[in-house]
């Protein structure tokens, strides 16, 4: 799977984010303008020591992400706007999961662009927003489940 933070501001979420993918052999691209430096200690420390496991593919912008991985049909924008409930949509293993800034979410421009591609995971009303790394991890691990953890150790 493709894990993409749209312009992610908070060094601690994207080193979480990337221990997440070392985990899960999930691709993790993050389009600029980002609010720290990959070299960031804070983000090398919450990552740990799994750098190495870690695709980190960086572009700078959505614009210049590959159209391949653009498609409609492989898209899968993380919103608390609304949209289809996170585990009522179905991945597969080329998919693309994208998520906004801790501050604001994603763009309006870009879910505009794909109305039908919104993916929602569900919260009480008086709570705004996941913490980035944990929505990563609880919409990673749904596409995982329905793919039965194809290529992980057994039980």
């Amino acid at each position: 799977m493709h894990v993409v933070l749209v312009e992610p501001e908070i060094p601690p979420n994207t080193g979480n984010i990337a221990r997440t993918c070392a985990a899960t052999g999930s691709i993790l691209h993050l389009v600029e303008p980002l609010g720290f430096s990959v070299s960031d200690r804070d983000v090398k420390r919450a990552g740990v020591d799994y750098w190495h496991l870690v695709e980190v593919r960086i572009h700078p912008s959505w614009t210049e992400f590959p159209q391949a991985l653009r498609q409609p049909e492989r898209l899968h924008l993380f919103t608390s706007r609304g949209g289809l409930r996170y585990d009522r949509a179905a991945y597969s293993a080329d998919d693309v999961l994208v998520f906004g800034r801790e501050s604001s979410g994603l763009p309006d421009w870009l879910l505009n662009g794909y109305p039908d591609r919104w993916r929602q995971i569900p919260m009480h009303r008086e709570v705004r927003s996941l913490n980035l790394a944990n929505a990563v991890a609880i919409a990673v691990y749904e596409g995982l489940r329905q793919m039965s953890f194809a290529g992980f150790r057994p039980e």
